[in-house]
């Protein structure tokens, strides 16, 4: 398996296969590789292309509604909703680098990526993994803060605040990708030119090459604690205590409405991480290529698309203002964080 996410240590005791003499004898000049996600299944070729059309027009859709309405809509003018809009853009940007391609591979025998598309693919994928695990760590600060610490919220989740975590949270994903995709472009690799995949990742690319990969896979491992882990554990430390302190509060109406603060958040961060742990963090022996391939599309294509469904369906505030956007109606006002 090989999505973007894998720089984050799901799954670096299965990518890294001992390449045959042949292998290595057999060095060419890379233009091209070849897609063998889906390839398998000729006849459903017309099938494939319109869910996954209609997975990425509602994922669009879905994450433009959610920009637009907290830009329209006054009440939403909170870090809480600043952030939200900021993760409903990176999730149009993360299946933008990957469904359009698949989409016209469909209508073709040989479904291909030039390698500087390839590599193109891995700097936005890359990119926007980095970020989004960045990014929901600093969300989970936020609902840390509002009910810890709510006389300070103010100050301590002031726009100033905020604009520097959403610009960190960027800043770690693309010093992140710069590194692994130069890194990459530095490879020599070898025939064949085949990734069991519908797209391009590095530790595949790592598979076909003939020089020594031991820097990228050491970058990769720390990619994998300082991008990957640590955002994980910062955000569960930070719902151990967002948990811990609204079980402290006296009255069940009280502990219901701080928890709904949060609960379109906690619900995101276990759809993500509970997705890219299954993905990542299970046996590869016995999986065949179409199981490899469902479970990385329900991590890879599916999360994008329901987040902004599930911050719709638990959110009263979204839903309001996502019900006036669909009227035409718009609130004036100075936008702001």
């Amino acid at each position: 398996m090989l999505f973007v996410h894998s720089h984050y240590g799901f799954y670096f005791s299965h990518c890294f296969a001992a390449r045959t003499p042949f292998e290595m004898n057999n060095q060419t000049d890379v233009t091209e590789f070849i897609f063998l996600g889906f390839s398998n299944h000729p006849k459903l070729q017309g099938l494939f292309f319109l869910v996954f059309l209609i997975i990425y027009l509602t994922t669009l859709l879905g994450n433009m509604f959610i920009m637009t309405a907290t830009r329209i809509s006054l009440a939403l003018h909170t870090p809480m909703y600043y952030f939200l809009s900021n993760l409903s853009f990176l999730d149009i940007c993360y299946t933008s680098t990957t469904i359009p391609v698949m989409l016209v591979n469909f209508f073709r025998e040989k479904k291909t990526i030039s390698y500087e598309g390839c590599l193109s693919q891995i700097f936005f994928l890359v990119t926007c993994a980095g970020t989004e695990c960045v990014l929901l760590a600093a969300m989970a600060y936020d609902r840390y803060v509002a009910i810890c610490h709510p006389l300070q919220y103010p100050v301590l989740m002031s726009v100033k605040v905020c604009v520097f975590l959403v610009s960190g949270s960027w800043l770690c994903g693309l010093v992140n990708s710069v590194t692994h995709t130069v890194l990459a472009a530095t490879l020599t690799l070898c025939g064949p030119n085949q990734i069991s995949h519908f797209l391009c990742d590095i530790p595949l690319l790592l598979k076909l090459s003939c020089s020594d990969t031991s820097l990228n896979e050491s970058v990769l491992h720390v990619a994998s604690a300082t991008i990957g882990l640590s955002p994980c554990l910062f955000t569960g430390v930070s719902y151990i205590l967002i948990i811990s302190a609204i079980l402290r509060i006296p009255s069940a109406q009280g502990r219901s409405k701080a928890f709904s603060t949060c609960a379109s958040h906690l619900t995101v961060v276990v759809v993500f991480y509970g997705m890219a742990n299954f993905n990542y963090d299970r046996p590869r022996e016995g999986y065949s290529l179409d199981m490899d391939i469902l479970v990385s599309v329900l991590f890879c294509v599916m999360t994008p698309m329901l987040n902004p469904i599930i911050y719709s369906l638990r959110n009263k505030e979204v839903k309001g203002a996502l019900r006036k956007l669909a009227r035409g109606y718009v609130i004036p006002g100075k936008i702001s964080v």
